[in-house]
């Protein structure tokens, strides 16, 4: 028997309502187990577009964009609803219960790592195994200050604290959002330059458009608080394994090596020459590694948790 490679033309665009919000997903495969992907700050959905056909061809495969990024809703920080990991990892679990109906493969790039351990560990029932990507190390949070050069320990909290001011977030974000400014960053991201093109540019700048995406940044910029992922890897309720571009000038892999010391962690993968995005930069060599991942997990016998099951 022979399948048919599932192309974009085969992904499916639809909204999901949550909270009272529009939440935009994409879907793709019909049988096999379910595998939800979440993207990093700044991003959205469509940074899984090179994965999402090659694993959809084997499972049941979403990617949605956290409330604030994407298509998906940016309602007022603070006013309306809280831009934190918690929200997010309930948003994630939600969409477990009510779109896919069954407990999912997780996997994350960057923050996406840990909205999913946070999803995880709040609603274990909807995680069957969590890949992460280039975790976010959250270097800048307020646990973490104290071991910083002096001139990063005292810069940060200032530059927090001037964004907070309106007119001084509002100026700082329109001069971020432009094509060329965010070619630079991704280009300090990706180790390979020929994956930064017009339509990676494109997909991360639309959603800047957007009416609230401003509120959304700044109050992210600020958010110095919440779990880290030394906090979540020791009470994963699933196991996890960790992929890593050895490139990354975020996220040092010599830190993220740590990370693999927690007994949660079953394998850690270097990920040669490759930057903070590996899934995008070369997708030819992760999606292999995610392909095999869920179809060994898949193998393995697991008990069921949601309500109904058999």
């Amino acid at each position: 028997m022979t399948s048919t490679p599932l192309t974009s033309t085969n992904i499916e665009t639809k909204t999901w309502t949550w909270k009272g919000f529009p939440i935009t997903y994409q879907t793709v495969g019909k049988e096999g187990p379910a595998v939800v992907m979440v993207h990093g700050f700044g991003a959205s959905l469509g940074h899984w577009r090179k994965n999402l056909p090659v694993l959809g061809e084997i499972c049941r495969c979403y990617t949605i964009d956290l409330i604030g990024f994407g298509k998906s809703a940016k309602p007022s920080p603070g006013k309306e609803i809280n831009y934190t990991f918690e929200t997010w990892g309930q948003q994630l679990a939600d969409f477990c219960h009510e779109v896919i109906g069954t407990p999912a493969f997780l996997i994350g790039n960057s923050i996406g790592c840990i909205v999913a351990m946070q999803a995880a560990v709040d609603y274990p029932d909807i995680a069957l195994e969590v890949a992460l990507l280039n975790c976010s190390l959250r270097l800048l949070h307020d646990r973490k200050r104290a071991g910083l050069p002096w001139h990063r320990r005292v810069g940060a909290p200032l530059v927090q604290k001037l964004l907070s001011i309106k007119w001084v977030g509002q100026l700082f974000f329109s001069q971020l959002a432009k094509p060329k400014v965010v070619r630079k960053i991704l280009l300090q991201a990706y180790k390979n330059p020929e994956a930064v093109n017009d339509e990676l540019v494109d997909l991360l700048m639309a959603p800047a458009a957007d009416i609230g995406a401003v509120d959304v940044f700044i109050a992210f910029t600020r958010y110095s608080q919440g779990p880290l992922p030394e906090d979540l890897l020791p009470i994963l309720p699933c196991p996890a394994i960790l992929l890593w571009g050895t490139e990354d000038p975020w996220e040092p892999v010599e830190l993220g090596r740590e990370l693999a010391n927690f007994p949660t962690v079953e394998k850690f993968i270097p990920l040669e020459g490759l930057g903070h995005c590996p899934q995008d930069e070369a997708p030819e060599i992760v999606n292999p590694i995610l392909r095999d991942w869920i179809l060994q997990a898949d193998s393995q016998p697991r008990d069921s948790f949601f309500e109904g099951d058999v």
